[in-house]
Order: C-alpha cells, then sequence, then structure tokens
C-alpha cells in the first residue's frame, strides 16, 4: 500500500490513465448526462469504478465526492474525502485529443491536502501535497512572475470576458484549454499568467488544481476573492481566480461580480 496520501494518488492517477488510453483506438459508448452537463463515455466510468474501488480500499474512512459516482449521503461526516473527476475534459478525450487529465485530490476538513493532475497522453504529472511544494514529473514548479494585468496571457473562456462582469475589461491575450484541471496545472507551472472562471465551478474540477497552483506559490480564491473549501452540501463553488499575489488582485479589482 503507498505510504503517503500523494503516493496513493499517484499510483491510482497512473493506473487510470492505462485504463482510459486502452478505450482509444476502439469504440466505446457515449451518452450526454441531463440537464445539459456533458457527455459521459465507458471510459469514464471504468475509471471511476476501479479508484472508488482501490482508493476507499486503501483508505476505508475517507469520504467520497466523485462526478462519476451517486451522491454518498455520508460524506460530510467523514474528516476526509476524496474529490474525483476521472476523466475531466471528456470532450476532448472523445474527440481523440491529449488535453484531457485524471483530476484526484483529498481533502480534509475543507481543505485540500494531497493532488494529482495527470494527463496521460502528454505524459504529465503534476502533483502537491500540503507544505510540500508543486512538481511537475518530479521537478518543482513556481508560477508567473508577471506583475502587470494588461498583456497578460490568461486562460478562460470568452465568456469571462463579457463585458457585464468586469469593471474594465483588462487587456489580455485569452487562452483555452478544455481541461479546467490542466488550466490550473499551466499556470502553476508559469506556462500562461493566470486562469479564472466566473461561471459555478463543480469542486471536482479544481480541487486537485488548487493545491498544486497554492503549493507552487500562487493564490486561489472564488471569483468574489472569498477562499476556496471543499467537501460542501451542494458541490459547487462560485467560481475561481488563480494567479500570483500580484494579478490575483488585480484581476478580482477589475471583476464586477
Amino acid at each position: 500500500m503507498p505510504e503517503t496520501d500523494l503516493d496513493l494518488l499517484i499510483a491510482a492517477a497512473k493506473e487510470s490513465g492505462r485504463i482510459a488510453t486502452g478505450f482509444h483506438g476502439s469504440s466505446y459508448e457515449t451518452w450526454d448526462k441531463e440537464d445539459g452537463a456533458g457527455p459521459v463515455t465507458a471510459a469514464d466510468l471504468a475509471v471511476n469504478r476501479m479508484l472508488e474501488v482501490e482508493l476507499r480500499e486503501a483508505r476505508p474512512d475517507y469520504g467520497w465526492l466523485s462526478e462519476e459516482s451517486a451522491p454518498k449521503a455520508d460524506r460530510q461526516k467523514a474528516e476526509r474525502i476524496f474529490i474525483i473527476d476521472p476523466i475531466d475534459g471528456t470532450r476532448s478525450f472523445i474527440e481523440g485529443s491529449d488535453t484531457w487529465a485524471h483530476s484526484l485530490a483529498i481533502a480534509e476538513h475543507g481543505q485540500i491536502t494531497a493532488g494529482v493532475v495527470y494527463l496521460p497522453k502528454r505524459g504529465l504529472m503534476y502533483a502537491a501535497a500540503k507544505g510540500k511544494g508543486a512538481f511537475l514529473n518530479g521537478t518543482p514548479i513556481t508560477p508567473s512572475t508577471r506583475d502587470t494585468l494588461t498583456g497578460a496571457n490568461i486562460l478562460a473562456t470568452r465568456p469571462s470576458f463579457e463585458p457585464r462582469h468586469w469593471t474594465r475589461v483588462p487587456d489580455v491575450t485569452r487562452n483555452h484549454r478544455p481541461s479546467l484541471a490542466y488550466r490550473l496545472a499551466l499556470v502553476a507551472q508559469g506556462r500562461f499568467d493566470a486562469m479564472l472562471t466566473l461561471r459555478a465551478t463543480w469542486e471536482w474540477d479544481i480541487a486537485a488544481g488548487v493545491l498544486i497552483l497554492e503549493e507552487a506559490g500562487a493564490l486561489t480564491s472564488d471569483k468574489h476573492g472569498e477562499p476556496l473549501r471543499f467537501n460542501n452540501p451542494d458541490p459547487r463553488l462560485p467560481g475561481m481566480i488563480g494567479a500570483n499575489a500580484s494579478l490575483h488582485a488585480q484581476i478580482r479589482d477589475a471583476l464586477a461580480t
């Protein structure tokens, strides 16, 4: 059995990648979720089944919250909980892209203590444990040091820059990646200066990436600037901002929300 929670998540992420990539090149079932919640595939469910069995067997006292599992009524009673997105970026997975990710995290009393974002098709393993720093394939990572918002490279969807969201729309270069978990990891790595999402955000999409960002040295908050807490009764958070301290403050100041 892996010694630490992070070791456990890394091993589980690697097995997730083995299962998911095995579906590429073959036919598999896909469905559309209710209420326009997006697609799900046989690969998502196969990864989720493995993770729920292996992780809960390794840590039977931990709660469970996953995009592809039925809600667990007792999860809020647990001191620690797994927060899992078996495949983040399912549409990209279906398209045969390589920018989908496995996002695995553990929260304790509302705070993330271990997190992994793994892109098996790209060979990228982002990982962090509370107080231990953030790493990409074992090498420490740090965020951008840019201190001016004008001209910054920001990962966000196009609707996030509609004028109604801002007191003044910043002059930035907008970029996009389908996987929200990957967006957070890229900012932690310093490949982009900041990320934001202004719509309600599922905990499993950001839990692992939040810790990776924070351990790399960035700041995170919801779109109102409030601290992020996890394992809420409703597992949706009011958007998110991730950036170094200077850019985080400038984004927050410019937002009208």
